[in-house]
């Protein structure tokens, strides 16, 4: 295993996330390092997929936060009412604006460019809301306002995963859905797309190209045209992967990569992982229950029971841990 690198790709802080009156995760520290391969374990029910779709922004935790690359991006949202007041600013302006030029006695054409405009001033603040540029979400946090990131938010920051129960396009190609994956990375627009512009078609080339690359790269070579529905469930698992991968993420989130695979199955898609830290350079965090991997390749190791973190270290120290055992075996047990 290569040395883990001091400096955290992903911190939580007193994480919690709360269903009602259950606690699925309570006050949760734990860190990622750069460059390493960590992993996530604990019993049935430890809470370990709700932290992993807190991370993902699937749903906001109840209290604490979660910092990528050194900035929050998961939190609770914090003054979101301002946000619909910045909408309603500019056009505002514009129909007080209106209402002077009545009041001035200018003529009804003045009046209604004057409305035209706020009615466009509103379209627009409303689409820069859907869209977010980088400047847009800047100005929310200089004014204080904060916005729990989404799956889409997390994507873009650079976090890229898949899931315990596979989820591809099942009457797509291989191809295609690693393509979905690349979607950031594409620029054509749908004008682009009705016209079939020379940018569109040397993008779709060259955008094959790439995804082609990535399902060679997860051992999928001659694959590229086959439905994801037919491939054997081993190399669906595979192609999740491929179309994390050309998502370009810097964290890699696995759920359970290695569930319901055979101990050949299994070594190869170590292997893969391995590959992945090595030569791409990325951090990777799994969420595993076979033991042999998660000792086989972690270099730290965090163990959930009940919502709890009971117990982080190298997989040596881990597997010798006495509530680990317990929360395992039972009490007893040792």
């Amino acid at each position: 295993m290569s040395d883990v690198a001091r400096e955290s790709v992903l911190r939580t802080v007193q994480l919690t996330k709360r269903f009602g009156g259950l606690i699925a995760v309570r006050s949760v520290d734990f860190d990622v390092p750069a460059g390493s391969i960590s992993s996530l374990i604990g019993p049935n029910g430890a809470g370990k997929t709700t932290l992993f779709n807190v991370i993902a922004g699937l749903s906001d935790p109840t209290t604490g936060f979660i910092e990528f690359l050194g900035r929050r991006v998961v939190a609770k949202p914090e003054r979101g009412w301002l946000e619909p007041v910045m909408w309603v600013i500019p056009s505002g302006a514009l129909l007080l604006a209106a209402n002077e030029t009545v009041s001035a006695g200018l003529p009804q054409a003045v009046t209604g460019i004057v409305l035209l405009a706020a009615f466009a001033a509103l379209i627009a603040t409303l689409l820069l809301a859907s869209i977010r540029p980088t400047w847009y979400v800047v100005a929310l946090a200089r004014l204080g306002v904060f916005k729990s990131a989404r799956p889409n938010d997390m994507v873009a920051a650079g976090i890229g995963r898949t899931f315990q129960n596979i989820r591809l396009f099942s009457n797509m190609t291989a191809t295609e859905n690693v393509l979905v994956g690349m979607h950031r990375q594409l620029h054509q627009n749908p004008l682009d797309a009705v016209l079939r512009t020379r940018r569109q078609r040397t993008e779709e080339a060259e955008g094959r190209q790439e995804a082609i690359k990535w399902l060679r790269y997860v051992n999928l070579t001659g694959r590229d045209d086959a439905v994801a529905r037919n491939l054997p469930y081993g190399d669906q698992r595979r192609l999740e992967i491929a179309r994390a991968l050309a998502s370009k993420p810097k964290l890699l989130l696995l759920d359970e990569p290695t569930a319901g695979m055979n101990p050949s199955e299994t070594a190869e898609m170590m292997k893969l992982f391995a590959r992945i830290r090595d030569e791409l350079g990325l951090t990777i965090l799994l969420i595993e229950h076979d033991m042999r991997v998660v000792m086989g390749i972690s270099d730290r190791v965090t163990v959930l029971d009940h919502g709890e973190k009971i117990a982080e270290g190298t997989p040596q120290e881990v597997r010798g841990n006495p509530k680990v055992i317990e929360a395992y075996l039972g009490k007893g047990a040792l």
